[in-house]
């Protein structure tokens, strides 16, 4: 076998020997109708014979999420178009780390053996994973994934509210200052948000790449008609905000009942209504903490 760029193995500081000089990542592929889908390693290669997720070394030029992606388009036929990215799991060793990308389809995927590196791809209800003879690694990590397996972060964002909490001016255009906080948001779409703090699910060893809706009233509602960056929508309170808020949380619960949806007010009533759908409130604060300046 030809070496390429990242192949290779790595003698750890933990003791294991792994694949991949770059480290390496896998996609955690989830369908709601047939499960998570699983490969079964060739028997010549690391921990042959057992199950676990398409996957392998990555590229120095390359990031988890792409490696992840290209690995189930080579070794299972998964087109990348058919791939929504929910989140990220990192076991990270000091000299080697291993990164779980979560997702979901997004389109039609049928998936198959698509090199030599596999002998069978399998969609597996999520209850019946721990009974495969699974890679080492992979069993130890399934629990912790099993929980956010098909769950998405929702976040939505009382405009008003959280731009309220910081006294800079924004009363004096407020149309202008939900612009700026969509952009700001939109940034951090795409960086993803770390876990384990705020309310935020997983460990800090988790990022979620969530779908965002700023909600917008009054002087503001113009934004919801401006093209704006990918990765927030805006949504125009028809009525009052907090109205508008309620019921953009029980759309997103009503498909997706499972979602980890979260509701960033300081208005006590408001905090009240989304927990009582089911959602969970984060703090202006909180929130401003996370954006870019």
């Amino acid at each position: 076998m030809l070496l390429g760029d990242g192949d290779g193995f790595v003698r750890c500081a933990c003791g294991s020997v792994h694949w991949g000089t770059n480290g390496a990542a896998g996609l955690l592929l989830s369908d709601p109708e047939r499960g998570v889908l699983l490969q079964r390693r060739a028997w010549w290669v690391h921990h042959g014979r057992t199950w676990a997720l398409p996957g392998g070394a990555l590229r120095s030029v390359e990031t988890a999420e792409q490696a992840a992606i290209r690995e189930a388009e080579e070794e299972a036929d998964v087109p990348a178009h058919a791939v929504r990215l929910t989140a990220t799991s990192v076991v990270d060793h000091g000299t080697w780390r291993y990164t779980t990308v979560l997702a979901s389809v997004n389109g039609a995927v049928d998936a198959r053996v698509a090199n030599a590196e596999s002998t069978g791809m399998r969609w597996v209800p999520p209850h019946e994973v721990a009974e495969y003879p699974l890679h080492r690694d992979f069993a130890r990590a399934w629990p912790a994934l099993r929980e956010h397996v098909g769950r998405r972060l929702v976040l939505v964002v009382d405009a008003a509210n959280v731009m309220g909490s910081v006294p800079d001016g924004w009363w004096r255009d407020r149309a202008g200052a939900a612009e700026r906080l969509r952009d700001r948001l939109a940034v951090l779409a795409a960086d993803g948000i770390s876990g384990g703090h705020d309310g935020i699910p997983g460990s800090d060893r988790w990022r979620w790449l969530p779908r965002i809706v700023l909600v917008v009233e009054g002087a503001a509602r113009s934004v919801a008609g401006l093209d704006g960056p990918a990765g927030v929508g805006v949504v125009a309170a028809e009525r009052d905000g907090d109205s508008a808020i309620v019921e953009v949380t029980r759309e997103a619960l009503a498909v997706a009942p499972d979602d980890h949806v979260l509701v960033a007010t300081a208005d006590r009533e408001l905090r009240a209504r989304i927990e009582a759908e089911g959602a969970r409130p984060m703090g202006p604060s909180a929130l401003l903490g996370l954006l870019p300046p």
